[in-house]
């Protein structure tokens, strides 16, 4: 058997110090803090969702305290306008000529505080950066930090002053966890933690953010056999024939599904994707970028149909590891 690779060996324990560092903070929802991390070095883009006090802002920052990069936070309101969030030209009197004024985007992790606050228009703005990771002001284009990672945070769309988020700007988030409520130990453990002071204020840094570029180019060698890229392939498509469903996942979702699976797979300390990488992310890849024709119950409806086809579509039974 063919070793791994001194590098894949350093993304793989760096990756576990990033999970167990912001674990440190977040007490009872260790299945959104590795699914965070997982999504960082897939170099993605991560929707929180959750009613408000549960640690989607709290994850947020743990996850920038702990790689040490720079970090901003976005309040969404209605009254954000798109500017306020990629930066603006200002006249400078000594120089006489204009100079860019650079907005919050410009950070290795920015976080967008109830994301649905916003207006569609100023929820446009984050388009660019999120795909491309640059933005483009009075037609001069801007290369943004690397490493770079928007995380958004979500309140349910029923409570009053939401905006639902447009389905191209949801297809850009790579994965989306829903940080519930802890369990009894989990809560008591949480309230234990912080009666002196906020766990935050003592969260050592545990990486560089060019170790985590670093981890993110290992990330992407990670062999994904044919079979496995077959059957991700094959669930996303399966959504497009789903009843239930107005609208099946895209292409990008394809995309992503495969990318945060080489993620897990370092996660698990392998160079090889397995099918039960592709099945562990398929909801927090695909429930998000799909529409349910009953927009009265889109989420469990939603999760329900992924889980289903994660029963009905072949799983490939010999997947090999690769040279």
């Amino acid at each position: 058997m063919i070793e791994p690779s001194p590098a894949f060996g350093e993304a793989s324990a760096a990756l576990q110090r990033l999970t167990e560092n912001v674990a440190k903070v977040i007490a009872g929802n260790d299945d959104a803090v590795r699914t965070a991390a997982i999504c960082m070095f897939a170099d993605g883009n991560l929707l929180l969702e959750g009613v408000p006090g549960v640690g989607k802002t709290t994850l947020a920052r743990a996850l920038a305290a702990s790689i040490g990069g720079a970090f901003t936070r976005i309040q969404a309101t209605p009254d954000l306008l798109p500017s306020d969030l990629t930066g603006v030209s200002v006249f400078d009197q000594v120089t006489g000529s204009f100079r860019f004024v650079p907005g919050p985007v410009f950070a290795n992790v920015v976080l967008v505080d109830e994301i649905n606050r916003s207006t569609p228009r100023t929820q446009s703005a984050l388009l660019e950066p999120m795909e491309e990771r640059q933005v483009t002001v009075e037609g001069v284009t801007h290369a943004l930090p690397e490493p770079y990672l928007v995380i958004a945070t979500q309140n349910p769309v029923e409570q009053h002053g939401t905006y639902p988020l447009p389905e191209g700007q949801l297809d850009r988030f790579a994965l989306a966890v829903g940080v519930g409520y802890p369990d009894e130990g989990g809560a008591t453990e949480l309230v234990r933690r912080q009666l002196e002071r906020h766990p935050l204020n003592d969260l050592e840094q545990v990486l560089t953010p060019q170790e985590v570029r670093t981890a993110q180019d290992v990330v992407r060698t990670v062999h994904v056999d044919e079979a496995v890229l077959r059957y991700a392939v094959e669930l996303v498509t399966a959504t497009r024939a789903a009843p239930e469903l107005a609208l099946g996942a895209s292409p990008r979702a394809s995309v992503w599904l495969v990318r945060t699976a080489q993620a897990r797979a370092v996660a698990m300390a392998r160079d090889y994707v397995l099918p039960d990488d592709v099945k562990a992310l398929a909801i927090p890849a695909l429930a998000h970028r799909v529409l349910a024709k009953d927009a009265r119950a889109s989420g469990p409806t939603c999760r329900g149909v992924i889980a289903r086809l994660l029963e009905e579509v072949p799983i490939p039974l010999h997947a090999t590891r690769g040279a």
